[in-house]
């Protein structure tokens, strides 16, 4: 595995640098957020852990370049920021994880081996699914010709639906696609905004789209309810 650390912090970019190598992984640094994007633009690199707090730029400002050069390698983001925003702000700029600092080097690791077992995704620029559209880049979606305005977290749950459609997806698995902090937390999150997307996406238009499949998970339908 290929890993990029993009983190301005010397001593913490030659402490990551030394336990990914001796981890057996390839590991190049950088410093700033124009080196990340010449060095992944130049370079495949399977998982890129990303600073936040960089001279030049922001963590989610790269992290949002990259996913718009259609760079889809996991990003692991690093910062000090703890608040709710700040993760949200990560997520949806592309990012895959999010890792607040000061952090312990086994949970790194344990991340960047399942996001290096995920690997890149490619993201068609709008999904379809009958007259369902969503363009994850631009957080716009649409029933036929109509706007629907969804939260960004709406956003993601719809986006992990669309990428499957017709399979069963456990609510393990929706966590996992669209609230990916969330960790072993057991909340009734994925049954209330399986909710709010009904509301927006279905009701308004009279179709069904989203079923539920009893003592398994959610469905989007293959014609997307049309």
């Amino acid at each position: 595995m290929r890993v990029l650390v993009v983190e301005d912090d010397p001593r913490l970019s030659e402490l990551l640098l030394r336990t990914l190598r001796a981890e057996g992984l390839l590991a190049d640094a950088v410093a700033t957020g124009a080196l990340a994007l010449d060095a992944a633009q130049g370079t495949a690199y399977d998982v890129v852990i990303l600073d936040v707090g960089l001279p030049d730029t922001d963590g989610f400002a790269v992290c949002a370049e990259f996913r718009h050069r259609e760079m889809w390698a996991p990003v692991l983001m690093l910062t000090a920021r703890t608040a709710v925003g700040d993760r949200v702000a990560g997520l949806d700029a592309g990012a895959d994880d999010y890792l607040a600092k000061p952090f312990a080097i086994e949970e790194l690791l344990a991340r960047l081996r399942a996001l290096g077992r995920r690997g890149p995704v490619s993201r068609a620029p709008v999904l379809c699914v009958g007259d369902l559209r969503l363009n994850p880049a631009t957080h716009e979606a649409w029933r036929g010709e109509v706007p629907v305005d969804l939260s960004p977290r709406e956003l993601a749950l719809l986006e992990a639906f669309m990428r499957h459609p017709g399979q069963v997806l456990s609510r393990e698995t929706l966590l996992d696609q669209a609230w990916p902090m969330a960790g072993a937390q057991r909340s009734n999150v994925v049954e209330v905004y399986v909710r709010y997307l009904r509301e927006k996406i279905d009701r308004p238009f009279g179709v069904a789209s989203l079923e539920n499949v009893r003592g398994a998970g959610y469905r989007l339908r293959r014609d997307g309810g049309a």
